[in-house]
């Protein structure tokens, strides 16, 4: 059985065969426990973590998934993964590209015509690779979306639907963050667009396609497409929300944070293919393992989608960062890993996956919002690094 006892999510997967050092070992559980108490000081106020390891697995948790109840987080807890949503969203594209069905050389304008247009953006020279690795220029369109970074305007919209042809109607009111395939930026927008043209090539919700040929396929029992539905299933532990007095606008030296509120149950239609779906550390585990491991894509497709490109605007949280299509190659101490974290109101996702997808790592905190205690300095780089660090190269 898995028990022990920490929280920490963290998404990274390896490029070559770096990153594979200690991955026959288990983690040291005192030093994991270690990491995952740390989180509290920076402002967790719950932490899971599991390390999935040929030698079987670790879990871990600290501080409480219900803080009114001082209870912890669940060991089989559902929660938001975010932005880890984009790795399923981009494999289902690249099973489409295996099947000959389109090609990551097509533009966005062959498959959605007239729907990236307006103020300088361009769908007829923009391709779905540079949808997926954040080379588009689409601006993102959380940039519209004061909503969801003011508290009095996300308690007002949290049970709202919002269509992916509005969130990208939303990003065409500002002009293109650069031109396509010049620079790099994140843009949730060009996976709505990924979205949308599954839908388009397929007949059938994306959803449905990344159910059929994912979840299902690799048994993700306990992973789910919400589409509008509000609700986490249970287990779940409660998740927190601390918004800014200016939202978007605060100044990062001075933001007056306000206090907690229970944001666990929103409609989280406005993530789409970028960012709505659910999981568990251990499903979490289980696709890195798989995607990494060959088990999802063919390998012409898995290297393209391993094909990473240096980004400096990376290296505040994950130095030496490199971003491929839908995954982030991200150094460490034993080479290296694969990942794709997921920040949404209530929930941070972190994770990591050796480059021979031998080993694995899963951290949830219930926040996104993490204040660091008085006197606790800024982390300078991401606050689960050195966590997931320790769970994938081994003993320390």
């Amino acid at each position: 059985m898995k028990r022990l006892c920490a929280t920490v999510m963290i998404a990274v997967l390896g490029i070559a065969t770096a990153g594979t050092a200690n991955a026959d070992h288990r983690p040291d559980t005192k030093t994991l426990q270690r990491h995952a108490d740390a989180l509290l000081d920076h402002g967790a106020p719950g932490v899971l973590v599991e390390v999935d390891t040929p030698r079987g697995d670790v879990e871990v948790r600290s501080g409480y998934g219900n803080v009114a109840a001082r209870t912890p987080v669940p060991w089989q807890a559902k929660f938001r993964i975010g932005s880890y949503t984009k790795p399923f969203v981009a494999a289902t594209v690249l099973q489409l590209v295996g099947e000959g069905r389109l090609s990551l050389e097509d533009t966005v304008d062959r498959w959605l015509p007239g729907v990236v247009t307006g103020n300088g953006n361009d769908g007829t020279k923009i391709t779905v690779r540079q949808l997926l690795q954040h080379t588009s220029g689409v601006p993102n369109y959380l940039g519209k979306m004061p909503e969801l970074f003011l508290e009095k305007e996300f308690e007002e919209n949290r049970f709202r639907t919002v269509t992916p042809e509005q969130t990208v109607a939303l990003a065409m009111q500002m002009p293109p963050d650069f031109a396509p395939g010049t620079d790099w930026n994140y843009s949730n927008t060009g996976y709505t667009l990924a979205g949308m043209i599954i839908e388009r090539v397929t007949g059938n919700t994306w959803q449905h396609e990344v159910r059929s040929r994912i979840v299902g396929p690799l048994g993700l029992r306990d992973t789910y497409l919400p589409g509008t539905s509000p609700f986490l299933p249970r287990p779940h532990a409660v998740s927190y929300q601390r918004f800014t007095e200016k939202g978007m606008e605060a100044d990062p030296n001075d933001p007056r944070w306000g206090e907690p509120i229970d944001v666990t149950t929103y409609n989280p239609s406005w993530g789409g293919a970028a960012g709505d779906m659910i999981s568990t550390t251990d499903d979490g585990n289980k696709f890195l393992k798989a995607l990494i491991g060959g088990k999802v894509l063919r390998p012409a497709q898995l290297a393209e989608m391993t094909k990473a490109m240096r980004v400096p605007a990376l290296d505040p949280a994950w130095p030496g960062a490199r971003y491929g299509l839908g995954i982030m190659w991200i150094p460490s101490s034993c080479g290296g890993y694969w990942s794709h974290g997921g920040d949404i109101p209530g929930f941070k996702t972190r994770n990591g996956v050796t480059a021979d997808g031998t080993r694995s790592v899963m951290v949830s905190i219930n926040t996104d919002s993490m204040v660091p205690k008085p006197n606790v300095p800024k982390p300078t780089k991401d606050v689960t690094v050195d966590l997931v660090d320790h769970a994938l190269c081994g003993m320390k």
